[in-house]
């Protein structure tokens, strides 16, 4: 492998007390609560929100849902999109929140309130700032990916969370498909080898839409590599026990030419207008294959500049195989499948190995109907944001921890750098240092 100098320097599981503790389906306390516990339960949680364009208004709603959730702050440059936060908040019973509209004004936030947590719903640029002033200011920050664009940035996360004991991480990222990473953790599958899968998106009307996320175009701009790792990761990295039993060893990426941006601008805008002809780094697709220290492997794909349906999941191990996309997911094992080397509908498996944590979710609608936002309308709490509030409640990190968050982001510049290095292969740095030997696997209970 190249040198490189990302080696510079060289999950806490939710408590399985509270969700036994606590009826799902109507959140009563049952009996056997300590008066410690009963207190948890209870206590009022303070967010306050930077960002609410599409997903940051989703994540706000999902807020205003739950019950014990004040909302005392809301940021935004956009002030149509601050007011309308501010209203949402008015509506739900709670006092009107203080805005803020400044370009830096997330530091008055930070320094300012008396909060829990701020949520980072911004462009990515400043995501890693936000949690920084966010953490040293004796607050959590739960931040939308990716959190990191370098590894620096990384390092400076994981150094201030040792430092000042508060923590940043995407811990609204959620859990890829539970029940397939029950599969692997009863051994279904056996001794997982590769897991592939990828953010394969079809982004370019998203890249031109001044309402949307125009800035994502900059980054096409501007990047060569896999610039969006964490949606795929929040699969692949569990199922593959990294930073839990295993880290990632180095990592090699290759990009394709670029045409299809310079394409749709000119069929879009016209042959001569300055995007049909704006020199666009970002290969069309990119392939990023992933080595662990114990020999696993990943295949990480990236393209949002193609026409394509979305993506899908695979997962090989020693005994089976699945594959699964949103219209079908299919299975083999050997010896169990009924026809050797055939693929069998998975349903009955998935129904088997439902994962206990959303089997026994079962919430009472939530407070004001339907979420609104980028993320889905569900009359029920998200079980992710269910989640998060009971970790703060019980001063204990997300599912998605520190170490896990930043490793999940930090392949991305990594990839640029092997990219930029005719594809040669970067070591991956261990955040955890040396840790991974001794976390337990992932299991989300």
């Amino acid at each position: 492998m190249g040198n490189n100098n990302f080696d510079r320097r060289n999950f806490l599981k939710l408590s399985t007390t509270a969700l036994g503790s606590l009826a799902l389906g109507g959140g009563l306390i049952l009996p056997q609560q300590t008066f410690a516990q009963k207190e948890a339960a209870n206590k009022p949680i303070r967010l306050g929100f930077i960002g609410v364009g599409g997903r940051g208004s989703y994540h706000l709603d999902c807020a205003l849902g739950m019950e014990g959730v004040e909302v005392p702050v809301v940021c935004d440059i956009n002030t149509s999109r601050l007011e309308r936060a501010g209203a949402w908040v008015k509506e739900s019973g709670r006092p009107k929140p203080k805005l803020y509209s400044g370009n830096t004004d997330y530091l008055k936030v930070c320094s300012d309130h008396k909060l829990d947590a701020v949520i980072c719903s911004t462009p990515w640029d400043i995501h890693a700032p936000i949690c920084l002033a966010a953490m040293r200011h004796d607050k959590h920050a739960v931040c939308e990916v990716p959190i990191v664009l370098t590894v620096d940035e990384a390092w400076e996360i994981v150094e201030t969370y040792e430092k000042t004991g508060k923590w940043a991480t995407i811990g609204l990222e959620g859990f890829g498909e539970p029940a397939v990473l029950n599969m692997i953790r009863k051994g279904v599958l056996g001794d997982i080898i590769h897991a592939e899968t990828g953010y394969i998106h079809d982004l370019r009307r998203v890249k031109f839409d001044p309402e949307e996320e125009p800035w994502r175009l900059q980054h096409a701009v501007d990047r060569n590599g896999n610039l969006y790792p964490d949606h795929p990761m929040n699969k692949m990295l569990p199922a593959l026990d990294i930073n839990h039993g295993d880290r990632i060893d180095f990592l090699v990426s290759m990009s394709s030419k670029s045409v299809m941006i310079n394409e749709y601008a000119a069929k879009m805008y016209g042959p001569d207008s300055k995007y049909a002809k704006m020199p666009i780094k970002l290969g069309d697709y990119n392939a990023t294959l992933i080595r662990t220290v114990n020999g696993k492997m990943m295949t990480l794909n990236h393209d949002t500049h193609t026409p394509h349906p979305r993506e899908s999941y695979r997962v090989q191990g020693t005994k089976g195989v699945y594959l699964g996309d949103k219209d079908s997911k299919r299975i083999y094992i050997e010896g169990l499948s009924p026809q050797h080397d055939q693929w069998e509908p998975a349903d009955k498996y998935l129904k088997e190995y439902e994962h206990p944590m959303t089997k026994n979710y079962n919430p009472p609608p939530r407070k004001g109907g339907a979420t609104r936002g980028h993320g889905g309308s569900t009359n029920q709490t998200p079980i992710v944001w269910h989640r998060l509030v009971m970790a703060l409640r019980e001063n204990k990190m997300p599912d998605w921890d520190v170490y896990d968050s930043v490793t999940s982001s930090a392949i991305s510049p990594i990839t640029e750098a092997s990219v930029a290095g005719k594809c040669r292969p970067v070591d991956f740095p261990d955040f955890t240092r040396g840790k991974w030997k001794e976390r337990t696997p992932l299991t989300f209970v």
